[in-house]
């Protein structure tokens, strides 16, 4: 897979490449990894809030969400809105809802995500969060008791961030590690390449140093040609970060004991080691850089991408796992969206036609009606052609919401925010490989609207 690129990014002036750790330097097997998510969480809402036991039946379906969807508390509706904040699929539980009844329902409201009434599902177990929640709507529909909307909401994060905290989901990955975590020798040979070219390499995780520990032992000591450990390449590790947060304020740092995994207070330079907490200034001074030499690479949009952007200035490259199907979708599709093109392109001629004889039938000029009538006719017989590729494009997608950075023929809102925070992005880290710690990535010229008119 390539790297896409949407601003100019020197990798000759990077000094320090950062990395977050799930999911980043350490890729999950997405759905196996938020299939238990929905379940662990489930069982807690049953046995921890005193939710019905209907719902430790519950059969995850990772169809039944993509990231990047928002939550209306309000309504009980998941929703995939564009980047102007247009509604444009909607699912009440398990049902999509009609045109006619979404637009009742919205019309032309933009959504602020900002709003308490709505939830972005943009972290890493946003799949499982928006599935879980359709299917509570679901129950409650079908007449078992349960909350309004937005307790709902409220509490399916409470029991996901409950079974992340309190360690449930890290001892089965820790139980079972080939069937969660996908190795890739790839990741061990390009951070030893960056090392060979003078980069420094850090690591900032939310993740606790007995977790980073065991999860990096497996993922990456297999593989190093010229080293041991991970904890040989990184000059600093810093662990329970609490991005974003690590980001935005400043806060103790701990340094942990790589023997007994202790904590005890730090004050001063950061040397080489694992650390807990802190803050991003405490990095650029310990390593003695400026934010723009630095370059992370994390998968959360907000806490790994937006708020770097809007706190310390540093580059920033986002993972977006998620969209490797979708390319390989794209280039497999690619035949139909050349027809659909070739028809569109058809239309809007015909389209330009009927509007020309509408200026002259207004200029009192005569007008072949039959002309108009062959025009309108076949213009019907192309939409239905038009409707039907795409009903056939779509299969190659999320048969529920199409595609991640897409809604409808608009860019999505989650699109939007890629665009203009993530420096650039990829599916994987991996994806560096074919690319030098010395490239100018460069983005290709974006075409406002007036620069397509041909002369």
């Amino acid at each position: 897979m390539a790297v896409f690129v949407n601003r100019t990014l020197n990798m000759k002036k990077i000094q320090v490449v950062g990395f977050d750790m799930d999911y980043t330097l350490v890729r999950y097997n997405a759905e196996d990894f938020e299939s238990l998510s929905h379940r662990l969480a489930s069982a807690y809402l049953v046995h921890s809030m005193e939710y019905p036991k209907e719902l430790l039946d519950l059969e995850f379906d990772f169809s039944r969400a993509i990231v990047g969807l928002v939550i209306d508390k309000r309504n009980g509706n998941l929703l995939q809105v564009s980047r102007y904040g247009k509604v444009k699929t909607s699912y009440h539980g398990m049902t999509e809802i009609t045109y006619r009844e979404q637009n009742k329902i919205y019309g032309e409201r933009a959504i602020d995500v900002r709003d308490a009434e709505f939830e972005s599902l943009d972290t890493s177990f946003a799949i499982s969060n928006g599935v879980l929640f359709s299917q509570l709507v679901e129950l409650k529909k079908s007449g078992i008791p349960l909350p309004d909307y937005r307790t709902l909401a409220n509490d399916v994060v409470t029991a996901i961030d409950m079974c992340h905290r309190n360690g449930s989901i890290k001892a089965e990955i820790l139980k079972n590690p080939e069937r969660y975590i996908i190795k890739d020798p790839k990741v061990p040979e390009l951070l030893e390449r960056y090392l060979d070219y003078g980069k420094k390499l850090i690591i900032i995780t939310n993740s606790d140093y007995l977790y980073t520990q065991r999860i990096l032992d497996y993922a990456l000591d297999p593989y190093w040609k010229n080293h041991t450990s991970w904890k040989d390449v990184f000059s600093l590790v810093i662990t329970f970060a609490n991005k974003p947060g690590f980001f935005e304020r400043n806060a103790n740092i701990l340094k942990v004991d790589e023997t007994t995994g202790m904590l005890k207070n730090y004050d001063g330079i950061l040397g080489p080691g694992i650390y807990q907490g802190g803050w991003f200034k405490q990095v650029e001074d310990s390593l003695k850089v400026s934010g723009s030499e630095i370059l992370y690479i994390g998968d959360h949009i907000y806490g790994d991408v937006i708020s770097i952007k809007k706190e310390c200035g540093w580059r920033t490259a986002l993972v977006l796992g998620d969209l490797e199907k979708e390319i390989q979708g794209m280039h497999r599709s690619r035949g139909i969206q050349t027809q659909i093109d070739m028809l569109m392109n058809h239309k809007q001629d015909m389209e330009a036609e009927i509007n020309e004889m509408d200026i002259q039938k207004y200029e009192g000029k005569k007008i072949s009606r039959d002309k108009l009538d062959e025009l309108y006719q076949e213009m019907d017989n192309i939409n239905r052609k038009i409707s039907d590729l795409i009903k056939k494009y779509n299969t190659y997608f999320n048969p529920h919401w199409g595609q991640i950075l897409r809604a409808g023929n608009e860019e999505s809102r989650y699109a939007e925010q890629v665009e203009r925070y993530a420096c650039v992005y990829m599916t994987k880290v991996s994806d560096l490989w074919d690319c030098s710690p010395k490239t100018y990535f460069r983005p290709m010229k974006r075409m406002l609207p007036h620069e397509w008119e041909q002369p």
